[in-house]
Parts: C-alpha cells; sequence; structure tokens
C-alpha cells in the first residue's frame, strides 16, 4: 500500500511524509476523529507479516504506551489497515537535535538544559524497566520553546533485524536482532555501547554511554566515533580513545566529570544510574565556574574555593599566609640556588589579585600563599568590586 499525500489508512488521512529508517516510515497524518494531527510510524512489510514477531512487538508497545513524561513523545496506539501496521505516536514538532548539532558546537548554556531534559527522560523510563537501546540526536526533537522530546524508545528491542549497513555510518540505519544472546547487534552503530556493539545484552547503562556520546557531540559539534562503515565505527566505539581537548573551554568541572563517567567503557566502572546525570544538570548556577579547567587537562587549574562574598575575610587570612609564603619563596630564590622555580600564572579576563599596603616603612603584599611542595596556589582573586578565594592546581 502507497502512502501518499491524500490517502488514508483507516481514520488517518496522510498529510506529508516526514521521514524513513531502519524502523519504518514516518508521516504526519490527520485524526479526523479527534481533529488533531499526529504522527504514525508504517512497519516494514517483512515485519508486518510475521505474526510472532508482530505479537512481540505489540506486547513491547503496551509497555511504551506506559510511558507518560513531559520529555517523552508519548505512544498513542497501534492502527491496522489493508495489511499495514503502524504505531500512532504523537507529533512533535520542532527540529532534530541531530540537524542542531550539524551547525556545529552547541553553546554551553544551551546544550546543558537540553541535556538535563533527555536524562529526565531517560530516568522517567528506566524506573519502568524500559531501556531506549537507540538514542541518538535524530531520535530527539527540539521544540522551539526549548521543550526535548525522546522519540521511539524500546522500540530497538521490539524489532528484528532490517537491514545491516549504510553509507553514512553516523546516521546508519538502526541494526536489529532477533535476540542478543544470538550475538547480535540491536542500536545504531556510532552510539552503541561498547557491550552492546560486542552483542552482548544491555541495560539501562547502555542508554548511559549513548548520553554521554550525544552530549559530546553536542558541546565539540563532531562525531565522537566515525568511520566509513558500520565496521569501522564499531571498531572505534570499542577501541577509539575521545579527545578531551575538543571539549569547549568553557565547560565546567562537574560536566567533563559527568561525561568521563558516561562513556567508560568498562560497564562496571560506568555511571550506574542516569539520575546521577540528571541530579549533576540540575543546577546550572553550580555549574558555572571561572574556567572549565580540571586537573590533569592543561598545564594548570582554576578552582573558586569559596563565595565571593567572603572575600574581605578570605584577603585577611591570605595576608598572614601569604607573607610566610613569601618568606619562604624568597629564600629558595636567593643567589647560587639552582632549584630556583619562576612560573607565572595568566588569569582569566578581568580577574585580578589585589594587593595589601602595610604602614610600617611603606610596602606591600600580594594574598596569595603556595603550598609546601609547590604545586599549588592560594590567591584572593577580584573581578570588578566583588572577590572570592581561588585555588591554582600545577
Amino acid at each position: 500500500m502507497s502512502l501518499t499525500p491524500g490517502s488514508h489508512l483507516g481514520p488517518y488521512e496522510i498529510t506529508a511524509k516526514l521521514g524513513e529508517g531502519g524502523m519504518g516510515e514516518v508521516y504526519r497524518v490527520r485524526d479526523a476523529r479527534l481533529n488533531r494531527d499526529v504522527a504514525v510510524k508504517v512497519l516494514p512489510e517483512h515485519f508486518a507479516d510475521d505474526a510472532e514477531r508482530l505479537a512481540r512487538f505489540t506486547r513491547e508497545a503496551q509497555t511504551l504506551a506506559s510511558l507518560n513524561h513531559p520529555n517523552i513523545a508519548h505512544l498513542h496506539g497501534l492502527e491496522e489497515a489493508e495489511g499495514v501496521r503502524a504505531l500512532v505516536m504523537e507529533l512533535v514538532e520542532g527540529e532534530d537535535l541531530s540537524a542542531v548539532i550539524e551547525r556545529g558546537p552547541m553553546p554551553v548554556a544551551e546544550a546543558l538544559p537540553i541535556a538535563r531534559q533527555i536524562a529526565e527522560a531517560l530516568e522517567a523510563a528506566h524506573e519502568l524497566g524500559i531501556v531506549h537501546r537507540d538514542l541518538k540526536p535524530a531520535n530527539i526533537k527540539v521544540r522551539a520553546d526549548g521543550t526535548v522530546k525522546v522519540l521511539d524508545f524500546g522500540l530497538a528491542k521490539a524489532m528484528d533485524p532490517c537491514v545491516t549497513s549504510g553509507v553514512d555510518s553516523a546516521k546508519s540505519p538502526t541494526l536489529t536482532a532477533r535476540a542478543t544472546q544470538l550475538g547480535m547487534i540491536i542500536g545504531t552503530a556510532a552510539y552503541m555501547a561498547p557491550e552492546q556493539a560486542r552483542g552482548k545484552p544491555v541495560d539501562k547503562r547502555a542508554d548511559v554511554w549513548a548520553f554521554g556520546v550525544v552530549l559530546y557531540e553536542m558541546l565539540t559539534g563532531e562525531r565522537a566515533f566515525q568511520g566509513d562503515d558500520v565496521s569501522d565505527v564499531l571498531a572505534a566505539v570499542l577501541r577509539q580513545e575521545l579527545d578531551w581537548s575538543k571539549l569547549p573551554a568553557a565547560t565546567p568541572p562537574r560536566v567533563r566529570e559527568l561525561l568521563r563517567r558516561c562513556l567508560e567503557r568498562d560497564v562496571k566502572l560506568r555511571l550506574q544510574a542516569i539520575g546521577e546525570a540528571r541530579v549533576a544538570l540540575a543546577r546550572p548556577d553550580e555549574l558555572s565556574g571561572v574556567s572549565g579547567a580540571v586537573p590533569g587537562d592543561g598545564p594548570a587549574s582554576l578552582e573558586k574555593r569559596a563565595p565571593r562574598r567572603a572575600w574581605p575575610w578570605a584577603i585577611a587570612a591570605l595576608a598572614l599566609v601569604g607573607w610566610a609564603a613569601t618568606a619562604v619563596v624568597l629564600t629558595k630564590r636567593a643567589p647560587g640556588n639552582a632549584s630556583t622555580l619562576r612560573t607565572s600564572l595568566a588569569l582569566p579576563d578581568g580577574l585580578g589579585i589585589p594587593t595589601l599596603y602595610y604602614d610600617d616603612g611603606g610596602g606591600s603584599l600580594a594574598t596569595l600563599a603556595v603550598s609546601p611542595a609547590g604545586d599549588q596556589v592560594a590567591f584572593v582573586g577580584v573581578e570588578g568590586a566583588e572577590g572570592a578565594l581561588y585555588l591554582w592546581r600545577f
């Protein structure tokens, strides 16, 4: 049965084709009974003609219909007409996240709220025992008001083999299998967790991996795992180390750490629950900082250690510690000392170190202190009229 604009599928009138993939073709249709537009995903013919597969899929669809969350596209029901079987789903207006990423890296302030909503959707599904198994930017819609809708929950598990490879492996059709114990793969190559790529049974931690891949791509504007074909992509998923330097400098340390935990290949060491990611992203005010650097990401890192309102007390405390530390540094730098170490602190724009002046003959003392090992410097940084205590790690 050919579905073209103006044709009908039961009570639904086809108005436009929205797309197609390994799981079927998607159409925009008009529901004349309820006077609303919905989306219909027509199942592949070889799938719809298999009674066993269809029965299993129907059972899965009944479970998926129980998902009721503002960040999940709702499944309304199943429709059958003239031998064509289809899923009737909520029509989500908006842009695919894949199209947004193709335009380049997303600003951190824009990417993190989207990531938080994705995490909330996954958490709601996982609480019901539903694993997405095929999370990718193409399955995520971003509406004009910023609301995120995750599509196609659980369909990868519900469906059986249909296609194997494609030219663009990052957008390759969904690879599915009759059963994971047969060593087949379920999911989309570029977003599969390593255990998924090996054909092993998967659980909610596979979604955690895919979430990390999606967030990485949002922030970098680049594919996390690439290759000329599906096998190359799968090899990259299993062995390739990600280039963390591609993350924007403004990426908060907590987000960097979250990404590393999500993209841990050892499933036992990976972030165990997506709810942890949701919590980490729930307070954007705590994610912001002076610098996105974290220990190990560069020659030095800067960490904010106290709220700005406490800076007058910090200056007073550092004045005493700083005097002692400065004396030690000066002693070590005495002429003839071969162990002299000189370094410099490149502060972010607008941040400066104040100087305290004392009235015992004239002089000044910078408000900073050096650790005994010489690997950390604490100082009071002032930006405008406000200050805070900072820790610089070498």
